[in-house]
């Protein structure tokens, strides 16, 4: 299967329609983080996320881990899809999608060790997709996400093979190692934020390098 790709942290509606003319099939709007790149405001979120063509995803990118902020944080900004960077309270994600019906729930797992498969394989029967990461949320100052490193890979490959829904691979992907990721882990969708980006802003010849890498891994 060809993987799809989400680009990450798009900072602006230019950096929105760049990624979907290259060929992005969802988009990251990243918001209020205790740590790392990409934050901008519910304000630009929601102006992101109303230019979004159908057939292509909006990912909310929220820390919170309540349930009145989050449904608040999707009505704010009017995105399809939430990306849930840390763990939520047991029963949130039930009720989550009762308040929320039609939005998809997409939750984090920061791929450490075993402990990070258990979990994957506890939360996957509430939410509609698992992205795997390289955060580390057990640091005072939390790291949920775009820190730049890989984890290993062969964890992914056995968190996706012990799920029945849609796997995401993310944490510290590049042009020059996408394809390697890809024919490790077959995911059905890659993520990336800096591994696309030259000086901060979004490199148009990287994301199609991306891309293009991405779905040759997929194709063998």
């Amino acid at each position: 299967m060809v993987p799809r790709v989400k680009i990450c942290c798009i900072a602006n509606k230019q950096e929105a329609w760049a990624a979907i003319r290259l060929g992005a099939s969802a988009l990251g709007l990243v918001s209020e983080m205790p740590s790392g790149p990409g934050v901008i405001s519910e304000e630009a979120i929601r102006e992101i996320a109303n230019e979004i063509p159908p057939g292509v995803s909006a990912f909310l990118l929220t820390s919170r881990q309540d349930v009145s902020s989050i449904v608040r944080q999707q009505k704010s900004t009017g995105v399809n899809t939430i990306q849930l960077v840390d763990e939520l309270p047991l029963g949130a994600h039930q009720d989550l999608h009762a308040a929320l019906p039609g939005i998809r729930l997409v939750q984090v797992i920061h791929v450490q060790d075993e402990g990070s498969l258990e979990q994957a394989v506890s939360v996957a029967p509430h939410v509609d997709a698992l992205l795997l990461d390289s955060g580390n949320p057990r640091l005072e100052v939390k790291e949920l996400g775009g820190t730049g490193r890989t984890h290993d890979w062969t964890l992914s490959r056995r968190i996706r093979e012990s799920v029945s829904i849609p796997v995401f691979l993310a944490g510290g992907l590049s042009p020059s190692n996408v394809r390697q990721a890809v024919d490790c882990v077959s995911p059905f969708g890659v993520d990336v934020c800096s591994g696309v980006r030259t000086e901060g802003r979004l490199d148009a010849e990287k994301v199609e390098r991306f891309i293009r890498q991405a779905q040759q891994g997929g194709s063998q």
